[in-house]
């Protein structure tokens, strides 16, 4: 059997579990041989795995949902049989701007940075410049993310303001150029917006919704299929990755080797930074510690609900303007494989949920849940705003949405 795999990534601090699973040698005791390559745009990430250059690939869930859907190009199956992780993006603006909405203290609430920015957006508009905002992809949880808390605070995206594509290693220059006025990006790249003095970061995507999925280990469902027992060697050397990256004591080590110049290629300090919820929002600013800015490993972080693929659909349907297709929604949903992830780990004490979905947005305070294995607490997961996603009214639940 051969057991190597090609895992395509971008130079993001939540690509952290293959290339630690690499370093570490959790992958090689699994039986994994691993083959890491950097690319610089989600785009390029897709089309390497769509054409089979890649076996697997760190991808912004959303995408891994619109491949499968046929959204942008040919419709072509994937599976995401693990999260990489949940959250760590923030929205970094222009440093003026940023005074403007946040003040000049920690980092800001979504609602009261909301309403202020309403004014500015307002009086841009009427000025006929109205503000731009730079999301990683059209079809990223970052642009749903920006979305959702922009209507929410009456603010309507494609009409009170804009939302264009930049690359993540870019948008730093994107900010300093003037082509952006904020950007919803991962780590590191907001703190190196910060550190050039181009940018401040007024909100964590963690404000926007506490436990929002982020990034998947995606495949093409036929690899998925054709390599079972390969991914599911290598789902469990992930969770080692997973447990080692939220030690305390391995933050120094694993930020040394996540910037290396084959990943991040960045600065060290800003990654730790990252790694242990540490945010400098200026650069003359305070350093600002925000919990599970990005958050890994704990509560089954890892474990890909379905319930979370479907949010996702109801945010495609919505910004995409198209009608709900229960058909649609079912392929979406598939996306999100739990029944590998517990494959996997079944048998190795790893705590698996009791079930594979759940409603998103729901707990207010930490709730012990039914378990297949293991023992599961889950913390705060709500939205901002208090809305709720019930997976069993999705209709009823995008009726709702402003």
């Amino acid at each position: 059997m051969n057991t190597e795999l090609t895992i395509g990534f971008l130079p993001l601090v939540d690509a952290c579990l293959p290339i630690l699973a690499h370093e570490h040698g959790f992958a090689e005791e699994a039986g994994v041989s691993l083959r890491l390559v950097k690319d610089m745009s989600w785009a390029t990430v897709l089309d390497r795995l769509l054409y089979g250059h890649s076996d697997a690939a760190h991808m912004i869930a959303p995408l891994a949902i619109a491949a499968t859907l046929g959204r942008g190009r040919p419709a072509q199956p994937l599976s995401a049989p693990f999260v990489l992780g949940l959250n760590g993006n923030a929205i970094t603006l222009r440093p003026e701007l940023a005074r403007q909405v946040r003040g000049e203290g920690g980092i800001g609430s979504p609602v009261e940075v909301g309403a202020a920015l309403k004014t500015i957006a307002a009086d841009r508009l009427k000025a006929g410049k109205p503000l731009t905002f730079g999301v990683v992809h059209r079809y990223s949880s970052h642009n749903y993310m920006l979305r959702y808390w922009l209507a929410a605070c009456g603010i309507r995206p494609d009409h009170d303001v804009d939302i264009s594509t930049v690359p993540p290693p870019f948008c730093a220059d994107a900010l300093k150029q003037g082509e952006v006025d904020g950007i919803c990006v991962g780590e590191p790249w907001n703190s190196v917006a910060v550190s050039r003095g181009v940018g401040e970061i007024v909100l964590s995507t963690a404000q926007i919704w506490r436990r929002g999925v982020e990034k998947v280990l995606a495949m093409r469902q036929n690899v998925l299929e054709e390599k079972r027992e390969v991914v599911e060697r290598l789902i469990r050397a992930l969770c080692r990755a997973g447990e080692h990256f939220v030690d305390p004591e391995n933050w120094d080590s694993n930020a040394d080797i996540l910037a290396r110049p084959e990943y991040l290629d960045g600065s060290a300090d800003l990654i730790r930074k990252a790694i242990s919820d540490q945010l400098l929002i200026a650069r003359e600013g305070p350093l600002v510690h925000y919990p599970d800015f990005m958050f890994q490993h704990r509560e089954a972080a890892n474990f890909p609900w379905v319930s979370q693929a479907e949010w996702l659909y109801t945010q495609m349907v919505r910004w995409d303007g198209t009608p709900f297709d229960v058909e649609e929604c079912r392929k979406a949903a598939g996306v999100f494989r739990p029944d590998v992830y517990r494959s996997a780990l079944l048998g190795t004490g790893a705590p698996l949920p009791g079930a594979s979905s759940k409603v998103e947005g729901s707990l207010e305070s930490s709730t012990v849940v039914g378990t297949q294995q293991g023992s599961i607490m889950l913390e705060k997961n709500t939205f901002f705003d208090g809305v709720v996603f019930d997976p069993n009214d999705i209709e009823g639940y995008l009726s709702g949405l402003p």
